[in-house]
């Protein structure tokens, strides 16, 4: 089954296929089971030091894509996370067969003097990154207790990771959107986990998800670019 036959979502429908051997359990599992998975062999190459600098980017949209799906199960509060990310995720994709890897993306745009221009893929991979990382801390916050609803998870997660790079405007639209967040169960049933099974894939991807996270960091800090943008 299609993961992403599990939610429908315009934006998200408009997926990105991978090469057969990307991944090999593409075509089984969950949605949490299928994004483990994918950044598990991309935190296995990254911490086996198998990527020498230079992560592809096709495999590493391919991950990040299915990503789309669990922004697209948290409803109308994350809405402009969804249609930012997955753009984003499909720009960077485009770009594969031209740049190859991340890095070369961002030296592109450091020898062009592009980094943070609207429209620069650096931009954008910065972006992207943001969006893991707010699943991630997501993810942390949800399993932190079984008292901590959607909302509390949900809201703390957005004010660490995205809050200080969004204006006043789209930062109130997102409180509001909070009170539209699913339940906890609702979540569950959405994504087709049980508790047991939801809490084991997320520390999955809670895990996995950091060393790819401190990978991008590092590709901008060791070009002396900052991350307070």
């Amino acid at each position: 089954m299609d993961i992403f036959s599990y939610f429908t979502s315009d934006i998200v429908s408009e997926k990105m296929g991978f090469d057969d051997d990307e991944f090999e359990d593409a075509e089984t599992g969950t949605a949490l089971s299928l994004i483990a998975d994918a950044f598990e062999e991309i935190s296995d190459l990254i911490k086996n030091d198998n990527v020498n600098d230079e992560l592809r980017l096709k495999p590493f949209c391919d991950a990040c894509s299915l990503v789309s799906v669990l922004f697209g199960s948290l409803g109308i509060a994350f809405k402009f996370a969804e249609m930012e990310y997955t753009s984003k995720v499909r720009d960077l994709s485009d770009a594969a067969s031209l740049y190859g890897t991340l890095s070369k993306v961002i030296d592109y745009d450091v020898k062009s003097d592009t980094v943070q221009s609207a429209e620069s893929l650096t931009r954008k991979l910065r972006r992207v990154r943001q969006g893991l990382d707010l699943i991630r801390e997501l993810f942390l916050n949800f399993l932190s207790t079984d008292e901590y609803s959607l909302k509390e998870a949900a809201s703390s997660a957005y004010k660490q990771v995205c809050a200080p790079y969004h204006t006043w405007a789209v930062r109130t639209a997102v409180s509001a959107g909070m009170c539209a967040l699913p339940t906890r169960d609702q979540l569950l049933l959405n994504l087709n986990e049980t508790d047991e099974s939801a809490e084991s894939e997320m520390r999955r991807y809670i895990k996995a998800s950091l060393p790819v996270i401190k990978y991008i960091d590092n590709l901008y800090t060791s070009r002396g670019i900052t991350l307070d943008w």
